[in-house]
């Protein structure tokens, strides 16, 4: 057994409602996959994807609040890979679990079961530190996880825009002075954007946005109302708590 799959932790999420096993080094996920499961608005049968699954966290915590959807998990890391199909089966979470990577081409998706035009949705947080103004992680692993060169974001919108129905929606976390970057890669095939900066506390500004895009909208772009992750007092703001403890969504879509 590799390193990665020896030295594992089983981390609680969405209050005890979903236990995920992960490398204990490494990228781990935590509050950027909820955030990014709360922020997706689907409904019972539809087909939905997640790029750079990971170990599955946000996918499976978005399969957990909403019953019922056709999940896949795309992941590049074979290793990884296995653990979200493991962490879906011992969660009871129906999912088929992909290893490929996000940049391949048509035909290798088409091969793997998904075919274009095929998702009503796809939500995804990519690798979004620059390599230019961020030192990788020695850990590689880690450092695809994080670190993006150029290409990255417009190849993952692309493939997203390749496999999304027509008026299927993206939805994405990114950090929050990358802005200019998410909306020029979304300039191509997407519209009716909402966006909903995420603050650390009141007082600072925002250090993550969540983008739900849908392909081929026109309805104008709306930026949402911050969410606070800690109030005024230093305190874990309660909306935060109840969506990180699965209680409830983030509402992006139109209303």
């Amino acid at each position: 057994m590799s390193d990665l799959l020896a030295d594992l932790t089983e981390d609680a999420f969405l209050g005890g409602k979903l236990c995920l096993r992960q490398p204990r080094s490494g990228h781990r996920s935590g509050h950027d996959a909820i955030l990014l499961a709360a922020a997706t608005t689907v409904r019972a049968r539809d087909r939905v994807v997640e790029f750079g699954a990971g170990v599955g966290a946000a996918g499976l915590a978005l399969a957990r609040r909403v019953a019922g959807i056709d999940l896949a998990l795309v992941e590049i890391d074979p290793q990884l890979a296995c653990l979200a199909r493991d962490n879906a089966s011992a969660n009871g979470i129906a999912a088929s679990v992909i290893a490929l990577d996000v940049t391949s081409a048509a035909e290798a998706f088409a091969a793997a079961g998904l075919k274009a035009d095929s998702a009503d949705a796809v939500l995804m947080n990519p690798p979004f530190n620059d390599a230019a103004r961020h030192r990788a992680s020695p850990d590689p692993a880690r450092a695809s996880a994080h670190v993006a060169d150029s290409e990255t974001l417009d190849a993952w919108v692309h493939a997203s825009r390749r496999l999304l129905k027509s008026g299927g929606a993206l939805t994405l976390i990114w950090r929050a002075d990358g802005l200019p970057e998410v909306l020029a890669a979304l300039g191509r095939g997407f519209g009716s954007l909402s966006i909903l900066p995420v603050h650390g506390d009141a007082a600072r500004p925002a250090v993550r946005i969540l983008i739900r895009a849908v392909k081929g909208g026109r309805a104008p772009t709306r930026i949402l109302p911050g969410l606070l992750l800690k109030d005024e007092s230093g305190l874990p703001n309660k909306q935060a708590a109840k969506i990180l403890a699965g209680g409830e969504g983030l509402l992006l879509a139109n209303p």
